[in-house]
Parts: structure tokens; C-alpha cells; sequence
């Protein structure tokens, strides 16, 4: 028999996962589509792709430990399923450094600067964008592997003692840097570069409203609007990335708290909101996607009224 907080957290979680299944989803749909039409696809396209498909991957991994956070909870707190932390490294990872390529090919495109490597690198993106997605699946791969042969940590026990009326937790062996939140640190490389796209962006964005300025036209120009429109899929990753990993450093030391199992739920419904809400968010920003989800609505409509 489920609990009260089990059951509503697997609502929640299949609530999110239907939704992120649904985003992604149908973010790779519209792309192969449309590669089937054309029979080729951009770069952006191809980094849509790589993006959804990758979270896919990860929104399954999060749900099986879900499950089996609610149905074996024995074997969750006793970290026996290793191999889930191997797939959730792997696919966790590459997620995050495509996302990291997406605001990269973004700023490469939009910005203007006039310094040579810019220029180089702005020169060359649409031609490497595969290899460097081919790089982004080999260190998530070698990450993986490291972590893998890691061997399993011991688990910190909590002994509980009642003092006064009141209970103490005294926690023994406790590794507060375990492999997992060694990995876990490992994020701040994808997100500096982000973080450093996104600033750049601003600069550029700021330059570019001044010349407007100077030369007496509107400020609401294509370049404008397309500064705007990248710094929002920036922004939107760079905020729904820091809540993942606040989520995710609260399960890793849920055993410092009291009621661990709770935190442990709570960090997984947060978490659950990185790699399906940034993929509405790019349905939403993005013109492509937006305007066939439009297409699609009316065509439903049609479908009905006949």
C-alpha cells in the first residue's frame, strides 16, 4: 500500500514525464520531418535533435529511479543499482553539454564582434557542429567509464539518539566528496561556458542598440530581436541547470536530513523540471517549432469542425 507522499509524487513525476516525453518528442519529430522534406538539415536542427533525443534518454533514467525510489526504497538508500548512476551520468552529461553547444551556436551566430577568433570560430561553427557533438557523446562516455569503475562508496549511517526528549542525528562515515558529487561538480565546465555566452551576448546586444542609436533606427531590428530570442533560451537554461543541481546536491545529501525520503522526492520533482521544461521553452523561443505547433493546432481544428 502506497503512501499519501507516494502517490502524489508519482503523479507529479508522470505528469512531468508525459510532458517531457511530449516536448522532446516532438522537438525530434518537426526535425526529422522536415529532413525527410528537404533532405538535409542545419546545423540548429541537428543540434534540436541531438538535444531532445538525449533527454529522452535522461527523463528515462530519472523516471526508472523514481520507481524505484517509491516501489524499493531498500535498494535505493543502500545504492545497490549502480548501473542507473552510470546511465544517468552519461545521459545527464551529454544533455548538459549539448545544451552548452546550443547556446555556443547561438552566440556564434547573433553576436558581432571583430575580433579574430570570434571571426574564426563564427567562420567555421556550421562546418565542425557534428564533430563537435561527436565530442560532446565521447566525454560524456569517458565520464561515464570513470565513474564506472569507481567502486561503490560506503553509505553513511544515521544513528539516532534522544536527548532530552529531543533526537540528534549523528551521522558516521560520512564522505561529503563521494564520486557522485565529485561528477556532480563537474557540471560547472558547461555551465561557465554558458554563463560566458550569455554575457558576451549582452555586451553584443548592448554595442549593438547603441549603434542603433547613433544611426537614428529602431531599436525592434531582426539582430535585436534575435540577441532577445537567444538570451531567453540562455537565461531559461542557465536557471533551470542551477535549480537542477541544487535538486540534485539536496538527494545526494539527503542522509543529513531527517526526513531523507522526503528530500530525496522533493530534489527528484525538481530536477524533473530541467530537461522538460527547457524543451518547452525552446518550442516556445524558437520560430520553426513554434509556428508548427501552431500548424498543427489549426490542422486539429480543421480535423474537428469536419
Amino acid at each position: 500500500m502506497l503512501s499519501t507522499e507516494d502517490s502524489i509524487f508519482l503523479v507529479i513525476i508522470t505528469s512531468e514525464f508525459i510532458l517531457g516525453m511530449l516536448g522532446n518528442g516532438y522537438i525530434g519529430l518537426v526535425n526529422w520531418i522536415d529532413w525527410i522534406k528537404k533532405k538535409k538539415t542545419s546545423s540548429i536542427d541537428y543540434i534540436f535533435t541531438s538535444l531532445a533525443i538525449s533527454r529522452i534518454c535522461l527523463i528515462c533514467v530519472m523516471v526508472l529511479n523514481a520507481i524505484i525510489i517509491v516501489f524499493y526504497p531498500d535498494v535505493h538508500e543502500n545504492g545497490e543499482l549502480k548501473i542507473i548512476s552510470i546511465f544517468w551520468t552519461l545521459t545527464n552529461y551529454l544533455s548538459m553539454w549539448i545544451a552548452t553547444c546550443l547556446n555556443a551556436f547561438y552566440f556564434l551566430k547573433i553576436a558581432n564582434f571583430s575580433h579574430p577568433l570570434f571571426l574564426w570560430l563564427k567562420w567555421r561553427i556550421d562546418r565542425v557542429v557534428h564533430w563537435i557533438l561527436l565530442g560532446c557523446l565521447a566525454i560524456s562516455l569517458l565520464i561515464s567509464l570513470i565513474f564506472a569503475m569507481i567502486p561503490n562508496c560506503e553509505i553513511p549511517k544515521v544513528t539516532k539518539h534522544k536527548r532530552n526528549f529531543n533526537e540528534s542525528f549523528q551521522v558516521s562515515k560520512v564522505q561529503y566528496f563521494s564520486p557522485v558529487t565529485l561528477f556532480s561538480l563537474l557540471a560547472i565546465v558547461p555551465f561557465t561556458v554558458s554563463l560566458i555566452s550569455f554575457l558576451l551576448l549582452i555586451v553584443s546586444l548592448w554595442r549593438h542598440i547603441k549603434q542603433m542609436k547613433l544611426n537614428v533606427t529602431g531599436c525592434r531590428d531582426p539582430s535585436t530581436k534575435a540577441h532577445v530570442r537567444a538570451m531567453k533560451t540562455a537565461t531559461s537554461f542557465l536557471f533551470l541547470l542551477f535549480v537542477y543541481y541544487l535538486a540534485s546536491l539536496l538527494m545526494t545529501f539527503s542522509y543529513l536530513i531527517k526526513e531523507s525520503k522526503l528530500a530525496v522526492i522533493f530534489g527528484e520533482v525538481i530536477a524533473f523540471f530541467y530537461p522538460s521544461g527547457h524543451s518547452l521553452i525552446l518550442i516556445i523561443v524558437n520560430n520553426k517549432l513554434r509556428q508548427a505547433f501552431v500548424r498543427m493546432l489549426r490542422c486539429g481544428k480543421t480535423a474537428s469542425v469536419m
